[in-house]
């Protein structure tokens, strides 16, 4: 469960406020969070993740305090708890496709790799179509290629949330409707939470909860 209370957060130099007195969203749900550019959206996910940190308020993610963290226990908070899918992919070119699955495990000791790890990341790169490609670079992939490897890096450590910036911003309708399958394919077999930041209104019914951030931020 996500629980969020009087929370109030401004970047440095004051050019954009979020402020949220109550929000809660029950453990399993699918949302997406939607409103215009600049509402503070991805702030928020930033939020909920321990990457930013309020001024004031609290934050709980799945009984924990998030915004009570010191910076050490909210990066393995991050690393243990949640998946990560953005817009932008954030692969590394100079990685394999499977070592870019794996890359969670490869830049923290709080994951441990060992070999069943190795086996799921193959596992899932050939749920999405990618099992032929895992010795890949990133370069020689289509859009939506980079993509599925994003979300199945997010998927590997099996996290009990998934948070996804735009995750299919980027991809035509065909590729889009597959990313967001693997998407609720995975949440629904693991009763995970999904929280979705989107523009695209046209696949608003497949999840159970819309959350309009249009009256979060302020710009003075």
């Amino acid at each position: 469960m996500i629980r969020v209370a009087d929370l109030d957060f401004t970047y440095r130099g004051g050019e954009f406020r979020l402020a949220i007195d109550e929000l809660v969203i029950e453990s399993g749900t699918t949302a997406a969070i939607v409103g215009p550019s600049g509402s503070g959206k991805t702030t928020w996910l930033h939020l909920l993740a321990g990457v930013l940190v309020p001024d004031t308020g609290t934050i709980e993610v799945n009984e924990v305090e998030v915004s009570a963290l010191d910076d050490r226990r909210r990066r393995e908070f991050r690393v243990r708890q949640i998946g990560m899918v953005f817009q932008e992919f954030e692969l590394l070119d100079h990685l394999s496709v499977l070592d870019n699955i794996l890359l969670p495990y490869l830049i923290t000791p709080a994951l441990r790799l060992d070999g069943t790890v190795r086996e799921r990341a193959v596992d899932l790169a050939e749920r999405v179509g990618l099992g032929d490609k895992v010795r890949r670079p990133p370069r020689r992939l289509s859009q939506g290629e980079r993509q599925r490897v994003g979300v199945c890096r997010a998927l590997l450590p099996d996290p009990p949330l998934l948070f996804a910036d735009e995750p299919t911003g980027n991809l035509d309708p065909e590729t889009t409707d597959r990313v967001l399958d693997v998407l609720f394919d995975y949440a629904e077999e693991k009763s995970t939470t999904l929280l979705t930041v989107t523009h695209d209104h046209a696949r608003l019914d497949r999840f159970a909860r819309i959350i309009d951030a249009g009256p979060w931020g302020r710009r003075p």
